[in-house]
């Protein structure tokens, strides 16, 4: 791909943490090789800097102020001349763009990564956002849904006069680096959670609906949960309380997460608000099939029967009654869930994607 030197900027709110490595931090590491490969300088802007892993090899500007800050600072006082300006997780249409374009000519780029509430939002915010639509969209050149879901939501939020500069890139894993199973045969189905351990994830609602089986059924029922987060010591009060904390353990936030899906049979995400999950995605890649919710783009990737099942949110009656099936063997998948993350949901087709946006 032969194409002319360009500097660009990328702004990510998004801390950087060495015993968090995620799915974005690996899209990052690809997006900067292929940058590199062709001759596209790129300056971060995070909140924090670290030399962790690929890390090390970025040119990360952060300081104690806010990424926005900084970045201001440096249009101010540098003078780089950047073609484009790339944003991760800031807010949208917000009064920063307009100062961003009064020093600049560069092509503006917003990727919102936003779940929105699943009540959505009240009277107030909703006039809020579709009055900040009207006042500073216009200093956005690109506006890109990280899903279908988050495509529309940008509409309803900010107004369809967006449509003609919005597009979707969807979310994507490393499917090589991830283990895949072969044997689909099991005496009793093993299950997993990976998820930050707050409300909205809906783990709470997974808990009654353990409680809700048949006891003889639980007693053959073990989930396994990964990640940690504040609302861990709320679940573990409410599994010991109704008497079910022997049918999970948790392991805390693991660094190669996606060696462990392999030994698992199905992934259990009871969310209550997503964007676009890679845990998802990472799960099918490993062929193990996903229980899921249909907020957020869960309904994009996930065919029911298929590759996973669509349940309620907040529903623990048929939660229960969706486990008791499985743990009978009354219905389950067994067929490879990995080829869709193959051929939709790669980072290379997400880096070939984004690059798309700044060579065009």
């Amino acid at each position: 791909m032969g194409i002319n030197r360009k500097h660009i900027a990328v702004l990510c709110d998004y801390e950087l943490l060495p015993n968090r490595i995620g799915g974005m931090d690996h899209f990052f590491w690809a997006f900067q090789k292929v940058c590199d490969e062709n001759n596209i300088t790129i300056d971060w802007f995070f909140p924090n800097t670290t030399n962790i892993l690929e890390y090390k090899n970025f040119n990360i500007n952060a300081s104690k102020a806010s990424v926005q800050t900084t970045f201001l600072d440096v249009l101010k006082n540098r003078k780089v001349v950047y073609s484009h300006i790339i944003t991760h997780f800031l807010e949208l249409c917000s009064p920063f763009y307009k100062l961003v374009k009064q020093l600049t000519k560069a092509k503006l780029i917003v990727v919102d990564h936003n779940p929105r509430p699943l009540e959505g939002y009240g009277l107030k915010k909703r006039f809020k956002k579709r009055l900040k639509g009207i006042i500073y969209s216009s200093y956005i050149d690109v506006f890109v849904g990280v899903s279908k879901y988050t495509s529309n939501e940008i509409l309803k939020d900010f107004g369809r006069h967006l449509k003609p500069k919005l597009v979707t890139i969807y979310n994507g894993v490393i499917v090589d680096d991830i283990l895949a199973r072969t044997n689909f045969e099991y005496k009793v189905p093993k299950f997993l959670v990976v998820s930050h351990l707050r409300e909205s994830k809906g783990i709470q609602d997974l808990i009654e609906a353990v409680v809700l089986l048949p006891e003889i059924t639980r007693a053959l029922l073990q989930v396994d949960i990964y990640g940690d987060g504040h609302y861990k010591s709320i679940l573990t009060t409410k599994m010991e309380s109704l008497g079910v904390g022997d049918n999970f353990k948790f392991f805390g936030s693991v660094d190669n997460i996606k060696d462990h899906y392999i030994n698992y049979d199905y992934l259990l995400q009871p969310t209550h608000m997503e964007c676009f999950s890679l845990s998802i995605l990472e799960s099918l890649a490993a062929n193990v099939p996903v229980i899921t919710t249909p907020v957020g783009g869960n309904k994009e990737v996930i065919e029911y029967g298929i590759n996973g099942f669509i349940l309620p949110e907040k529903n623990p009656k048929v939660w229960a009654q969706a486990l008791e099936g499985l743990l009978k063997k009354e219905q389950r998948i067994t067929r490879k869930t990995r080829p869709l993350i193959e051929d939709s949901f790669s980072i290379s087709k997400m880096v070939h994607n984004y690059m798309g946006l700044i060579i065009s």
